[in-house]
Formats: structure tokens, C-alpha cells, sequence
């Protein structure tokens, strides 16, 4: 493999699903201003998602109506016939 290619700051961060509050632990890169802390006592960078497998239809079965920041209501709105 070619030397330089991957990034070397893997670091263990906290994602959290906003639609649902399910939280769980990982490795990433991705960088982040927000910091939670975690079941072990300790402190690591905050990653929100809109959807995870927690949440997703595909995952769960189940077919909810996700609406982030009310983006069927923009939608709506703005698409509407006046």
C-alpha cells in the first residue's frame, strides 16, 4: 500500500442518532467542535447523525416519518400552488 495514503488521527468519538437518542462508540477522523461524555467516565468528540441503523426503516421494520428541521414543511411551503 502506498505510504501517506490513510489518515493516522483515528481517534474514539461518540456518534449520537438526534431522531431517536440512541448513542454508541467508534472510531473516526471526523472532526467536531462538540465533546460528551461517555459511559466510562470519559470525555470524546460528539458526532450528531440525523438517521442511524437504530432509526432507519430498513433497520428497524417500521416506517416512521423522520422530519429534521422541518423539511417537509419547507418543502411544502415552497412548492405549494398559490
Amino acid at each position: 500500500m502506498k505510504k501517506g495514503l490513510h489518515p493516522q488521527n483515528y481517534r474514539y468519538v461518540v456518534f449520537k442518532d438526534m431522531s431517536n437518542g440512541h448513542s454508541f462508540l467508534s472510531r473516526s477522523t471526523a472532526a467536531t467542535k462538540e465533546t460528551v461524555k461517555w459511559e466510562d467516565g470519559n470525555e470524546y468528540p460528539l458526532i450528531k447523525l440525523e438517521i442511524s441503523n437504530t432509526s432507519h426503516p430498513f433497520f428497524t421494520g417500521k416506517n416512521i416519518m423522520v422530519d429534521t428541521a422541518g423539511r417537509i414543511d419547507k418543502f411544502k411551503k415552497k412548492y405549494a400552488k398559490k
